[in-house]
């Protein structure tokens, strides 16, 4: 019989894949992904020696689930490691151990249904402790549901089939027991990848593991002698049968090492994977607001304000599902160990394997395998795991729980366990991201779960108190420091009237106008306070002793991450009640009209839901255009016209005009001589550094570079996002005010603010650092920047006469030339701005996203960036030229510099085709540094088919000047992409359109060949563009004309097909 041969990546002598990097010890999950997406759904692995074949391909894992062909493999693997402090208990015996049966055959009983639903009463008991906890710290305190879940889980196994308590939730610290659990099973892992030479110089990892070890088996040893010197009378708990059971088969029953061994088992397995289970859940229903809302109404509509019953277990049928689809995306014990029982077998008709080898099954892979589950593999979809759609999944499609007779003993313990967890949780408390932007990271030892979590639970008002065993009744205080204080960014600033802004953002800008309306607002007689939305505990209970502002942006037609909740509960509420009543609100939207389809939809929405929900609209939305220079203009015109008809509607004094000094009050800088300190003000930055960069364009053409990052341990990335960065201004703009103010870089100043800011308040801070970090120096000004700053101009003389000039034609003087404060202050040095007043003046420093241009599956630890370099002719005619702030610092890093970033997902669509059965192919248009996803796309592929994979066809049109001075990598990885058949290029030169077959541009590139386009088409190719508006406009009426053409119909009717199909074939990243 003809086989073929399994891919394997390029190996050592002697070592095998042991350290190439193939395998990383301490995130193996994050390894077998990448080999995953590389290789294929089988491949195969050399661990010194020893094969380990992954797979997770549906049809093949039914094959290794049939137990007459395949057993559990223990031998050579990690369980043989856990066997050191495990031993031969029901997880790690191996396969046909005789004290496995014995084991088995006692200690099932412990889990039938009757005594699972026997233990209810004190599952609810450790189940209200966390609970307690919680409603006890408030809302306002940010918790690592991990931690507490790890403590649920661990005093539950305890009590509920040990009769023991560890009482974690009256401690600070966690049990000892646990952190020698963790340090144990990562060392069990890493073990198994290292040669036992090695291993035996490792003197103090060895001691470390063995008391880790001997840690455990004491406190096994003391659960044992408390039940032995205090019996239970009458009950038949997991240990009372370890001690008197006896097995019917031989008659004997468990030696007391084994029933240590046994212990240490359930301990380990009985919360390890719980706490993860229910951690990866809160996570993925906070990230999705149409799951949480009909969570928690399926949980409110059966238990109401009752106490959880058994009877109402099994009416959460959606909870069920959120449960199992939580399950799989992120199952907590990821592989399982096969072992063939003949000496070779074949499978899935073609592949050969070996009696010695172990088959893993990548549980991980295996539910996300699309023949099974489709091309939304990635998408957290509760409702295909409701009760009939899961039964008529294919067979052993689903596996989190293990398989057959070496299948979890433990699994109908923790579904109650979990099911009533998650019931209670959301019957009690509203649940929020502390960071909403945060993106799941995975901290692994055997079993994996969140890292960097964190939540706020919100009590829910009219829930009932919380009540479990022995738990009193009454009410409980809650921990509270007033309006979410924890949550909100800004302080009241002032006395007056309360006024509520409240921002929905993803880059800054709509916190930044936020935060522009909170220090204007004493100005108006109000106080103000600053917020996220999704900060909001009730979206009815939203204040109404005030007006409310809200700024929102709308990222394709989608709310920012910190205002997902908010819009979902507002698209929920029923009108008929009118829960807004009585509120007065306001709302701006930042959109950007490359989307024209859903720009400005969610502030659009939210205005028109609020007024629907029987609330009083003060002021027309106002609409800021982030794809245009206007955006700040925008929000002032629209913030003049607010403040009139706040002072109407609740009757405040209107500004006066003031002096220079009382504009320059509520800002006091002071010189000092304190050592400065410098912060970082994005929580989900982290430290990156630099590798390499270098410039990819001849020189004489605009500058194009490329950078190479190492990213933090915990940071992933998929070909198509963006790598967030914080910049530092340009140096040169940093001596300009310096310059201006005749100050020194190295001057101390301490900074007092009587309303909320972003600068550095009551903390002493080099004037250099604070120019470089905190401000936007190269803000273009708007008008209402302009009628501050002419508050310090002279009152006559030839000087003022200059500036009115200038002044009087300031639309295309001032704001068409984006000219700065600094840039008009330096024009006009007669302008004598305070240095406080000057930093008032400026916007916060924002942080920028660039595409990254590469693949995990080149290094999973690397990514990098192809951008380009802003620098030219200053419109305004000031000093020197225009720098981008951001471009020119990423082009001054060196290597080893270390840089503040975050990896942030695109758009859903901007990624590439789920690896189903039929290779799909991808049509790719780009000009410039638009190339940057583009590249990472080709690399995916290129990787792929470096590995033996069959991958669809790229075709690439790329924009370009001169073939031989800006077309980004033609001589280095494109020319070898090409050969290797990874991508197809087409061409446009627009200096020597000779060059490329006629065609100047992109657009006329594509219409040439067209028909390239329609037989890729056919086959259900995926089309993406980047780059600059015109480009993609260009190509997008170019792809109108191909299907008029096509289908002989006007161009109108050929756009409403374009639009059909774009809606899941065609993404955009339009910039500029």
């Amino acid at each position: 019989m003809t086989t073929t041969p399994i891919p394997s990546p390029p190996a050592l002598p002697l070592l095998g894949h042991v350290g190439t990097g193939a395998i990383d010890p301490t995130k193996p999950s994050v390894s077998f992904r990448l080999l995953r997406e590389k290789y294929g759904r089988i491949y195969k692995l050399n661990i010194v020696g020893q094969m380990l074949v992954p797979c997770s391909s549906q049809r093949i894992v039914n094959e290794l689930c049939d137990e007459s062909r395949f057993h559990k493999q223990v031998h050579n693997g990690p369980l043989d490691q856990v066997r050191n402090g495990a031993g031969d208990a029901l997880f790690t015996a191996y396969d046909g151990e005789e004290n496995w049966g014995i084991a088995h055959r006692i200690l099932m009983p412990a889990f039938g249904p009757s005594q699972i639903l026997g233990m209810f009463s004190d599952m609810l008991d450790i189940n209200s402790q966390l609970l307690l906890k919680w409603q006890r710290f408030g809302p306002d305190v940010a918790f690592d549901p991990t931690e507490d879940f790890t403590r649920l889980a661990f005093d539950t196994i305890a009590l509920c089939v040990m009769g023991y308590r560890f009482n974690s939730f009256y401690y600070q610290d966690m049990p000892p027991f646990i952190g020698a659990m963790s340090r144990f099973l990562i060392e069990s892992g890493i073990r198994f990848q290292r040669p036992k030479f090695i291993q035996s110089w490792m003197t103090n990892t060895n001691m470390r593991y063995e008391a880790d070890i001997k840690l455990m088996v004491d406190v096994c040893d003391q659960v044992v002698a408390q039940r032995k010197s205090h019996p239970i009378q009458g009950k038949k708990d997991l240990l009372s049968l370890m001690l008197e059971g006896k097995d019917s088969k031989t008659g004997r029953g468990l030696s007391d090492e084994n029933i240590r061994y046994q212990l240490i088992t359930f301990l380990i397995a009985g919360h390890e994977t719980t706490s993860g289970l229910l951690s990866y859940t809160l996570y993925h229903v906070l990230s999705n607001p149409s799951a949480y809302a009909k969570l928690q109404e399926e949980i409110d509509t059966v238990l109401g304000t009752d106490t959880i019953t058994v009877q109402h277990v099994a009416k959460l049928e959606y909870t069920a599902a959120v449960l199992r689809e939580s399950l799989r995306l992120n199952p907590p014990a990821g592989a399982m160990a096969i072992c063939s029982r003949k000496d070779t077998e074949i499978l899935g008709g073609e592949y050969e394997v070996h009696k010695n080898w172990n088959l893993l099954i990548d549980i991980y892979g295996l539910h996300r395998d699309p023949e099974v589950w489709g091309d939304d593999v990635e998408v957290f979809r509760p409702e295909r795991m409701l009760k009939d759609k899961f039964d008529a999944l294919p067979p052993n499609s689903w596996k989190p729980f293990g398989n057959g007779a070496r299948g979890c003993i433990g699994r109908p313990f923790a579904w109650q366990e979990s099911l009533m967890m998650l019931a209670t949780l959301f019957q009690r408390f509203d649940i929020r991201f502390d960071d909403p932007s945060y993106q799941l990271q995975i901290k692994q030892t055997l079993t994996t779960k969140p890292m960097g979590f964190k939540i706020h639970a919100i009590p829910r008002q009219g829930a009932r108190s919380i009540a479990g065993a022995g738990l009193p009744t009454a009410a409980v205080p809650i921990a509270t420091n007033g309006h979410a204080a924890a949550l909100a960014n800004g302080v009241p600033a002032s006395k007056g009237t309360p006024l509520h802004v409240f921002f929905g953002s993803n880059s800054g800008s709509c916190e930044g106008f936020g935060q522009q309306l909170v220090s204007d607002a004493p100005t108006y007689g109000f106080s103000a306070t600053l917020a996220a939305l999704d900060s909001l505990e009730d979206a009815t209970k939203i204040p109404r002793d005030g007006p409310v502002v809200i700024i929102t942006a709308s990222y394709e037609g989608q709310p920012p991450d910190n205002a997902v909740h908010f819009v979902q509960s507002i698209t929920n509420m029923s009108p008929d009640s009118r829960p807004m009543d009585g509120l007065k609100f306001a709302v701006f939207g930042a959109g950007n009209h490359d989307w024209a389809r859903t720009y400005q939809r969610i502030p659009k929405l939210v205005d028109a839901r609020l007024e629907e929900l029987g609330a009083e609209r003060l002021v027309s939305l106002g609409e800021g255009d982030a794809g245009g220079a206007d955006l700040f203009d925008f929000f002032d015109v629209w913030e003049k016209n607010l403040w009139p008809a706040l002072g109407h509607a609740f009757n405040t004094s209107a500004p006066t005009a003031g002096t220079s000094g009382d504009v320059e009050d509520d800002l006091v800088v002071t010189i000092t001589g304190i050592t400065r300190t410098t912060r970082l003000r994005q929580p989900d930055l982290d430290q990156g550094r630099c590798i390499e960069n270098r410039v990819l364009t001849a020189p004489g053409e605009p500058e194009k570079r490329h950078i190479e990052f190492s990213l933090p341990q915990a940071m992933e990335y998929r070909p198509g996002d963006y790598l967030t960065i914080l910049p530092l201004n340009p140096p040169e703009s940093v001596a300009r005010v310096l310059r201006h103010f005749k100050l020194l870089g190295d001057t101390q100043v301490a900074i007092k603010s009587k309303v909320a800011t972003t600068l550095p308040t009551d903390e002493p801070i080099t004037l250099h650092a604070l120019f470089s970090e905190y401000v936007e120096l190269g803000q273009p000004m708007t008008r209402r920047v302009l009628d501050d700053v002419m508050h310090y101009a002279p009152k006559d003389g030839p000087e003022r006469e200059a500036l009115d000039r200038t002044v009087s034609d300031a639309k295309i003087e001032i704001f068409e030339k984006r000219t700065s404060v600094l840039d008009l202050l330096e024009r006009h040095p007669c302008l004598e701005v305070p240095l406080g007043q000057f930093i008032k003046l400026l916007p916060s420093m924002r942080i920028r996203q660039y595409s990254i241009s590469s693949s995990p599956l080149w290094k999973s630890n690397h990514c990098t960036l192809t951008m380009s370099v802003i620098r030219g002719p200053s419109l305004s005619g000031g000093h020197g030229d225009f720098v981008g702030v951001a471009s020119n610092y990423l082009a001054s890093l060196n290597p080893g510099d270390a840089v503040a970033l975050a990896v942030r997902p695109s758009a859903v669509k901007f990624h590439l085709p789920t690896d189903i059965a039929k290779p799909i192919p991808i049509v790719m248009f780009c000009a410039g540094s638009g190339f940057a996803p583009m590249r990472g796309f080709i690399q995916d592929r290129a990787e792929q088919l470096a590995a033996g994979r069959e991958v669809g066809k790229t075709l690439l049109f790329m924009g370009c000047r001169d073939p031989e001075k800006d077309f980004l990598y033609a001589d280095s990885d494109l020319a070898r992409w090409m050969e290797s058949g990874a991508v197809d290029i087409r061409p446009a030169f627009s200096r020597h359109s000779d060059l490329s077959e006629g065609c100047k541009y992109i657009q006329d590139r594509l219409w040439k060949d067209r028909e390239d386009i329609r037989a890729l088409y056919k086959q259900d190719a995926r089309f993406y563009t980047c780059g600059m508006s015109p480009m993609a406009n260009g190509v997008r009426q170019k792809c109108i004309e191909i299907i008029a053409e096509a289908r002989k119909c006007d161009l109108a009717t050929s756009e409403e097909c374009f639009q059909k199909m774009a809606i899941e074939r065609y993404s955009t990243d339009v910039f500029g």
